[in-house]
């Protein structure tokens, strides 16, 4: 088995490859060698794969990344792998699952018929709409990264896990199972894209260290009200927890709230503080 990672995922391609203890295929990412001023993302890869089954490691987000992914997936085919597995830690456009206006793309689905072309299965990680899947025209699963953040919390100083809305009950179960600590949830009101109304909600948490559970943060605006709540009910610290890290627009000043912020390396950032590559590994190894 060989690994490739984009340029998106490249340091969790490598823990992959560790764990599955298989090749990690380096890959050159430079301009076009002909010099081309235009930007246009280029892949080469550096060792054979003709015969072999690859994992090909790439979140998709932002665009560029969607272009790259397409781009190795090709270029791995044509190089003679006889098995594609396609990992997509973070999938990008996967928000639009539904037609609201005549002449819209479902986003969702146009990437699900696309990566379809040259991969032999799909997996991905706290997806928007799980029921995306099912579009697929090859086997298409998701993955938990709740492990990831629950073991995390189990070694740091944290009493109490906190679901920001009832949505999201079923994430934070699953890390407080495993973190062994106990878990309750928000109820949330979604004004619109920047703006969140949280329900006041008495919670045992007064001198506590709390720990708020999500799939994603996007502009932090979520976390940010929940925080303000705990601090109101007498926590002592706060610590953001995601799978999935974008930080947009005014992530960072919202999440200053915080007292520590913590993502896995689906999206690598300042905060991945903990890798799902075992998640993807054991995936993996249950595809046969």
């Amino acid at each position: 088995m060989n690994v490739v990672g984009g340029s998106a995922s490249t340091a969790l391609a490598r823990s992959l490859a560790k764990e599955l203890r298989a090749n990690f295929i380096e890959v050159a990412f430079e301009r076009h060698p002909g010099g081309f001023p235009d930007g246009e993302r280029y892949v080469r890869l550096l060792s054979p794969v003709a015969g072999e089954h690859v994992v090909l490691v790439q979140s998709t987000w932002p665009d560029t990344n969607v272009v790259e992914y397409f781009l190795l997936a090709d270029a791995i085919r044509d190089a003679g792998a006889s098995r594609l597995t396609a990992v997509i830690p973070y999938y990008g456009y996967g928000r639009q699952d539904k037609r609201f206006l005549d002449g819209e793309a479902i986003s969702a689905m146009t990437m699900a018929k696309h990566i379809a072309l040259d991969a032999d299965e799909m997996l991905t990680m706290a997806i928007h709409n799980p029921d995306i899947l099912a579009t697929f025209p090859i086997p298409a699963r998701e993955v938990s990264g709740m492990p990831a953040i629950g073991r995390y919390l189990k070694t740091t100083d944290v009493d109490f896990l906190l679901a920001p809305d009832g949505k999201a009950i079923r994430l934070v179960k699953e890390a407080a199972a495993i973190a062994k600590k106990p878990f309750d949830a928000l109820e949330k009101e979604r004004l619109d894209s920047y703006t969140v109304r949280m329900t006041p909600k008495r919670l045992d948490v007064r001198g506590k260290s709390v720990a708020i559970v999500d799939d994603v943060v996007s502009t932090g605006g979520t976390i940010a009200t929940a925080t303000r709540e705990l601090r109101a009910q007498g926590a002592r610290r706060v610590i953001a927890t995601c799978v999935h890290g974008l930080f947009v627009g005014p992530a960072l000043e919202n999440l200053k709230a915080c007292d520590e912020i913590v993502a896995t390396d689906t999206i690598p950032s300042a905060y991945s503080k903990v890798t799902v590559a075992p998640e993807f590994a054991a995936a993996i190894r249950a595809l046969g």
